[in-house]
């Protein structure tokens, strides 16, 4: 099957099952998307069920807490999803205010017509993401960022770090948005964080503004769609 963003031969595609097929409502990749690209606006973005990856050349971010939860979208007093399921329990990440240079994000699900789908998303770009002022200026910016992941790589430096700190108590002096962390449960927070060669797999994105500056978005389908994954499994 020929590969390409752009494709002519599916131009009599259902979009409504397509975009059902990738995990990611037909909305993300209409209006959501052009929303995003003109400007700050509030972002929360639930993959249903799917992991995606993202990638960065450098994460500069203010008030850092971690701590593991369920994802936030899926708090039934019963303990269980919508579906039923069993809530999913995930590292919560959350950063008051982030700069992020050469952003990419991808998610991957199997294709209805053979092979897979990739999402790709890139945005950011620095010639210099070691420059806090080109960062700051050209990268992507997000506020209150919170993300549920299974798995992050990278070279991080934590400024002023308390490790071992009960989960409820953080937010003083980090962010915020651990307000809802379990009692007792392990937490750690720093007033700041800086993470080279990011590299990490998530399942949960929020953000009261998520400023996508020169933002790229690309489908690929086909047999060699995850090739254009942000990083290989």
């Amino acid at each position: 099957m020929k590969e390409s963003p752009s494709d002519p031969g599916y131009g009599r595609t259902n979009w409504r099952r397509f975009a059902i097929s990738i995990g990611v409502p037909l909305a993300f990749a209409g209006g959501l998307v052009i929303a995003l690209e003109q400007g700050a606006i509030a972002a929360n973005f639930a993959v249903s069920g799917n992991n995606f990856k993202l990638s960065a050349d450098r994460l500069k971010g203010d008030g850092f807490t971690q701590y593991s939860d369920a994802i936030p979208q899926t708090t039934n007093s019963d303990g269980k999803d919508r579906a039923g399921n069993p809530r999913k329990i995930t590292a919560i990440a959350g950063i008051s205010g982030a700069d992020i240079g050469n952003l990419c994000q991808t998610v991957k699900a199997p294709s209805p017509f053979g092979g897979n789908i990739v999402m790709r998303i890139e945005a950011g770009k620095v010639d210099d993401p070691s420059n806090d002022v080109d960062l700051k200026a050209h990268g992507v910016h997000a506020d209150n960022l919170l993300i549920g992941m299974s798995d992050l790589q990278g070279d991080a430096t934590f400024n002023d770090i308390q490790i071992g700190v009960d989960a409820s108590t953080m937010g003083a002096k980090a962010a915020p948005n651990s307000a809802g962390a379990a009692s007792g449960g392990f937490g750690q927070q720093s007033s700041g964080i800086n993470i080279n060669k990011l590299k990490q797999t998530a399942s949960y994105t929020s953000a009261t503004n998520f400023v996508l500056r020169g933002m790229h978005l690309q489908l690929f389908v086909g047999s060699t769609a995850a090739d254009h994954e942000c990083f290989p499994d």
